[in-house]
């Protein structure tokens, strides 16, 4: 019987406050983050981390001291596992903190699979997030010996069924807390990227709006006022846009209450828990925006959960590559996304 592992990439987060730094450090030494060359990158990667880090530990501090992604991640592994049937490892890989691709790869050796299967935890593809841990990991795996074996790479899943009915059910029973009467606009909130990625032809909000008119769809009620933002801008570049503060903003002028829905996030973390939840929260608040709702994030609600599994399965019964073919958008040609590969 072949043996399967399956690794499980997420961003990661520092498991301590003293772990912020360092955690930062690797973020912005990420070339796929900082477009800049290798020496300079490294220098700028400790100067904005050295910058970033007292506000970033403020941030942690109201989580508790440490970033909730791992345990997250960790309890949609044995989620995963489960829906497999138990006949599959599944192993998280983060991008940033522990454990890393290294870690995750070291475990997969162990384990001595025939195939390994690749689930980004990203439901949208960006060469930000998932084009940057599929290479991280192609890495690690290449250094301790497994990189020749079949790997089956799931690209992204914009559109996948279960992750959209999760999402339609949590945003449908928000919209419910809604007084009669009262209007209410679905603020579909991203991570948002600096605008020139995405004039490189990163592929990122066409799959976000995807997933948003997925959504709609799903929800089915006619004359749903909604849109698209996107959250977390830092740095002095232009990013996409609209921005999810200024959304906030324009709903206290129309008075409008908002159901606020995380969907490229499937794991709660400081974007959602800190920034959603307190800091936009409070905003909406100074705005006058009638009613804030936030939308949880999919975690392992049973339909995300089997859809994930479906995508396995799915994933197995195309040919494995190996190694990487280093292309620059979806790297198994897929056809989700609206760019060639």
């Amino acid at each position: 019987m072949s043996r399967t592992a399956v690794v499980l990439f997420n961003l990661g987060g520092p498991d301590s406050l003293d772990a912020v730094k360092p955690f930062l450090v690797n973020l912005f030494s990420d070339p796929a983050i900082l477009r800049v060359p290798g020496l300079v990158r490294g220098l700028l990667a400790r100067l904005i981390a050295g910058r970033r880090a007292p506000i970033a530990r403020e941030i942690y501090r109201k989580l508790g001291g440490r970033s909730p992604i791992l345990p997250q991640t960790e309890a949609q592994a044995a989620a995963l596992k489960a829906a497999l049937g138990g006949e599959a490892e599944v192993v998280i890989a983060m991008r940033y903190w522990r454990p890393f691709a290294a870690d995750a790869a070291a475990r997969v050796a162990a384990f001595r699979p025939d195939r390994i299967v690749l689930l980004p935890l990203y439901p949208q593809f960006s060469t930000t997030t998932t084009a940057s841990s599929l290479s991280d990991w192609h890495r690690a795996a290449k250094a301790v010996g497994i990189g020749h074996l079949p790997q089956h790479t799931i690209c992204c899943y914009p559109g996948e069924p279960g992750f959209v009915a999760t999402q339609a059910e949590a945003i449908g029973a928000a919209l419910d807390q809604v007084p009669p009467g009262m209007p209410v606009r679905v603020l579909f909130s991203a991570h948002g990227l600096p605008k020139r990625i995405v004039d490189d032809g990163d592929p990122y909000p066409h799959l976000v709006e995807r997933t948003a008119a997925a959504i709609v769809a799903r929800l089915a009620r006619p004359g749903l006022d909604w849109l698209v933002s996107y959250q977390s801008r830092v740095g002095p570049l232009e990013w996409i846009g609209p921005s999810t503060d200024a959304e906030i903003d324009r709903a206290g002028r129309d008075k409008t209450a908002l159901v606020v829905a995380p969907i490229a996030f499937v794991s709660e973390h400081s974007e959602t828990l800190v920034e959603l939840d307190i800091e936009y929260r409070h905003r909406a608040e100074e705005e006058g925006v009638p009613l804030y709702l936030r939308v949880p994030t999919a975690g392992v609600a049973p339909d995300f959960i089997a859809g994930l599994a479906g995508l396995v399965r799915e994933a197995l019964g195309r040919p494995g590559v190996a190694p990487y073919g280093g292309r620059r958008f979806c790297p198994t040609a897929c056809g989700r996304c609206p760019v060639p590969g």
